[in-house]
């Protein structure tokens, strides 16, 4: 080859190598400038705080591993939409899926207590019918227990010697004039009461002026028979419980109330009663005894309550609620029933901002007529959602998983 063949080569496999060298630098150059660009717009956003996608009331002061889960922490922007809240949707959107809001207000409450209780007769009220003399039955007008009697009516009929002999020991002294022989009747007719005539019978023996030893037995009060102690022909002795009388005016509501709940309901409490049995009708009634004894398995203390009984509607045995309303000495805090969502494992509310909302943990107390006290995580004043929360649930939940998945690609 020759030397000016040998010399071509060489100036063109330098002009290839300064080509190759002017391309890259001027790829280089094209490029440089948007890096630092890049740099300085992410160091000038400002991190508000860090936080835990799936756990969004919980905010870190610097990055790192959320607690809960084996992952990064999400850094929240100022420059974000909606950095002060969770979730952000239209208005136009809110109103077609029927996101309804309400308010958080302040009104006085009373705090209530309801309890369920079985009816039983009130031993205040129960009479008995006991024999004072032998003798024997020979008419018997009420035959079966728990009928129903009223005053003055008709027991049975019963025959007593005894009775016939005080009578006429009375006759004779009826007509007596001396202070003597009236003092004499007077200890006779008073006889007569021990041996357990009624007036009325007396009455009649003064009006008849003869004397009988039958007797006819009447019901001292309304109310039902509860034990009856002889049957027609049978003899009796002294002592012997004829009829037991249990009076209905009032019955007694032996309620179960929670041990915590005791300062709710002290004795002379009002309270009102209703039966399933009567569903349109309220009773009133009192607390008249705390029983002095819990219930190791219920936890629960019996109160004894006296209940009026028009009509003796209640019966013993029947199932009745109890109610009492206990006026709160300051106003609290409430809102409706509906805008607090418990998952077991704590209770919260979703409270609406500007255009956004956030999920607030809340501490409810008492609940009454659909609204629900609030002790701790809310103001007066703030609105929160009473609808559609479950799909603000959805959108946060989805928006938290876009946060993760970011968060594993730019670790």
């Amino acid at each position: 080859m020759s030397t000016e063949s040998m010399n071509g080569l060489k100036w063109g496999a330098a002009a290839l190598v300064l080509l190759a060298i002017g391309a890259g630098g001027g790829y280089w150059w094209a490029h440089r400038t948007p890096a630092p660009t890049v740099a300085a717009t992410a160091s000038e956003r400002k991190v508000l705080y860090w936080h835990d996608p799936m756990a969004p009331d919980k905010r870190f002061d610097k990055p790192g591993k959320s607690p809960y889960m084996d992952m990064p922490l999400v850094p929240v922007y100022a420059d974000e939409a909606g950095a002060g809240a969770d979730v952000r949707v239209n208005a136009n959107v809110a109103q077609n899926l029927g996101i309804r809001l309400g308010k958080v207000e302040k009104v006085t409450l009373g705090e209530r207590l309801r309890a369920v209780g079985s009816v039983a007769f009130d031993e205040r009220l129960l009479e008995l019918v006991q024999a004072r003399v032998e003798g024997y039955v020979t008419r018997l007008y009420v035959r079966a227990p728990l009928e129903r009697v009223h005053r003055g009516q008709p027991l049975a009929v019963i025959l007593a010697p005894q009775w016939a002999q005080a009578e006429q020991e009375y006759l004779a002294l009826l007509d007596a004039r001396s202070e003597r022989a009236q003092s004499l009747r007077n200890a006779a007719r008073q006889r007569l009461l021990v041996l357990g005539l009624s007036e009325a019978a007396i009455q009649a023996v003064e009006k008849s002026r003869t004397a009988s030893a039958e007797t006819t037995i009447v019901a001292p009060i309304d109310g039902a028979v509860t034990e009856l102690g002889l049957r027609e022909g049978a003899a009796f002795m002294p002592g012997t419980v004829l009829f037991r009388i249990n009076g209905l005016a009032t019955v007694w509501v032996n309620a179960q109330v929670p041990e915590a709940k005791l300062a709710m309901i002290p004795v002379g409490s009002v309270v009102a009663a209703s039966a399933t049995a009567w569903p349109a009708e309220t009773f009133s009634g009192r607390v008249i005894a705390l029983l002095p004894e819990v219930d190791r398995e219920t936890r629960t203390i019996t109160a004894r309550v006296a209940v009026e009984n028009p009509g003796f509607r209640l019966s013993p045995g029947m199932f009745v609620s109890i109610e009492l309303t206990k006026p709160s000495d300051e106003p609290r805090l409430v809102v409706p029933s509906e805008a607090v969502i418990t998952t077991g494992e704590r209770s919260v509310v979703i409270v609406a901002t500007d255009g956004g909302f956030n999920v607030v943990d809340v501490a409810p107390g008492i609940e009454q007529q659909g609204r629900t006290e609030i002790l701790t995580g809310l103001a007066e004043g703030q609105s929160i959602v009473l609808s559609g929360q479950f799909l603000i649930d959805s959108e946060a939940s989805l928006r938290s998983t876009v946060n993760r998945l970011d968060a594993e690609r730019n670790p």
